[in-house]
């Protein structure tokens, strides 16, 4: 099997392997397509919480997308976790010199068993000028809520900070409803255009770590394939869903999901 496409993954490292770069590789790769990275973070941590962050320095984070891309060029760009002012700008810089259209951007702010992972002044700058520069933003109600300074406790909710990430400049929107209290998990596709509702039902289990990341990085696989961002959305759900639902049960805490639900091992290969 060859790669259907190449996607650039921006993004901090998980030393777990459940979320971050080892989470974005894995889906990628389980969806048939090409990963390369740029690493900006490094991170101590597992299923329990995070020990600690160590910060890849701006210039090497515009070296790793500039000269990877040079040579082999990417058919969309995934961004994850940006933990400071400088390299969120160095980000920008390097994405105006490599021209690519289709950026899914995870504005990942907390980690799942609380850890903030980002600072206010690196907050405002995503929303002033990261922000209208990526084709979708995936926030969670956490993340949209910072993101607006709205409560999220509703449906309703999540469309109305979903407008607001549109004022501000956002061209699409997919407001994630995870941490709703619900039996019914809604995730809200929001654009100048349309709202579009993807239903599912919630999978109760604490084991989902790394769910956006792993959400963004398939949407990015999908749409970088040539399907339309709504369908993109839709399969990248479904490919998540399988995935918490087959989850091996990993770790103490928020353990990981299954990435490798997509593949069948070749009799050969056993």
């Amino acid at each position: 099997m060859k790669p259907n496409s190449k996607i650039l993954i921006i993004a901090g490292s998980d030393s777990s392997g459940g979320a971050g770069i080892q989470a974005d590789i894995k889906t990628v790769t389980s969806l048939g397509s090409y990963a390369m990275t740029s690493i900006t973070a490094v991170t101590s941590q597992n299923s329990t919480g995070v020990l600690s962050i160590t910060p890849i320095p701006s210039k090497e984070i515009s070296k790793q997308i500039e000269f990877t891309s040079k040579d082999i060029k990417p058919d969309a760009i995934k961004i994850g976790m940006l933990n400071s002012v400088g390299v969120i700008k160095s980000v920008i810089k390097s994405l105006s010199k490599i021209r690519i259209r289709k950026i899914i951007l995870d504005p990942v702010m907390v980690a799942k068993g609380g850890t903030k992972l980002i600072d206010n002044q690196s907050i405002k700058i995503l929303k002033n000028e990261l922000l209208r520069k990526v084709t979708l933003i995936t926030p969670n109600i956490p993340e949209a809520e910072i993101l607006t300074n709205i409560k999220i406790n509703s449906k309703k909710d999540m469309i109305s900070a979903g407008k607001i990430l549109i004022e501000m400049g956002a061209k699409n929107v997919l407001v994630k409803g995870g941490h709703l209290s619900s039996n019914v998990m809604l995730d809200i596709l929001i654009n100048k255009k349309e709202i579009f509702i993807f239903k599912n039902k919630k999978i109760r289990t604490k084991n989902t770590h790394g769910t956006g990341c792993t959400l963004s990085s398939a949407i990015a696989t999908f749409y970088s394939c040539g399907k339309t961002l709504k369908k993109s959305c839709e399969m990248a759900i479904n490919y998540v869903n399988h995935a918490i639902g087959t989850r091996p049960n990993y770790g103490k805490g928020h353990g990981p999901i299954n990435h490798l639900n997509t593949i069948i091992i070749k009799k050969k290969f056993r």
